[in-house]
């Protein structure tokens, strides 16, 4: 896909790896509809950041968390900027909650958004994709690919995105690839002391951590080069689920 000159919806990209991907997608030249719920201040900053460069870019605010304000969502998008070729599920919570001490709110709340959103933002946006031959990129992480009991409901929401990912390219084939990646140490939390990034670096294989930049080139590699490629989960991890 050539992506200058085409649509793109980032959920989540007023911050963190969603604004890594929206800022990337517009600096190849696509115009940017930037979903914000808490992060207002970082989208209305990415946006200006854009419209400054030449580029094109609306905010759009909704709490994913409503499965009706989701499903609406794409449909905003593509009326404010002509169309819709590409949606990026980036928006996402992760709570460190043990098994044990999870609530049914806790439950209600990580589910909602880290996967009943994307089922209903997909759903959303299927005629728009459709029409234009369009790509979808769920964002899951290692959690959805190995068990983290003390995030334990979030592994469980991601290991959904993987499966929800299977099930959207087998439904949306062949007009609508649907991929995903499952980053791993590539933006930790910025709590993170220099002993605990000693540490994370020292258990990867590739003896690093990663960078924002990984992950938007895996991103990249699946708009722009993978036309051959649909429900497959790249791992951006350097090595870490060898361990």
């Amino acid at each position: 896909m050539k992506l200058a000159g085409r649509v793109a919806l980032v959920t989540g990209g007023g911050q963190r790896l969603g604004r890594a991907f929206a800022a990337a997608l517009a600096a190849r030249g696509m115009a940017l509809g930037i979903h914000y719920n808490r992060s207002g201040d970082g989208a209305r900053s990415l946006r200006d950041e854009i419209r400054a460069g030449g580029g094109t870019a609306e905010c759009f605010a909704a709490d994913l968390t409503d499965a009706e304000a989701a499903r609406a969502l794409p449909a905003r998008v593509a009326d404010s900027l002509g169309g819709l070729d590409v949606l990026v599920n980036s928006a996402a919570v992760m709570h460190r909650i043990r098994f044990e001490e999870t609530s049914i709110a806790d439950y209600d709340a990580i589910m909602g958004l880290n996967l009943r959103s994307l089922f209903f933002t997909s759903q959303g946006a299927v005629p728009l994709l459709r029409a234009r031959g369009g790509r979808i990129v769920n964002i899951a992480d290692l959690g959805g690919l190995e068990p983290w009991p003390s995030y334990a409901v979030h592994s469980l929401s991601k290991a959904g995105v993987v499966m929800l990912t299977r099930v959207l390219a087998r439904a949306l084939a062949p007009e609508v690839t649907v991929n995903a990646i499952a980053p791993g140490t590539v933006l930790v939390p910025d709590s993170y002391d220099p002993a605990q990034r000693e540490r994370l670096a020292r258990d990867t294989p590739l003896r690093r951590l990663g960078t924002p930049e990984d992950a938007v080139a895996a991103l990249l590699y699946l708009l722009e080069g993978g036309d051959f490629v649909t429900g497959e989960v790249m791992v951006v991890d350097g090595g870490r689920i060898l361990r």
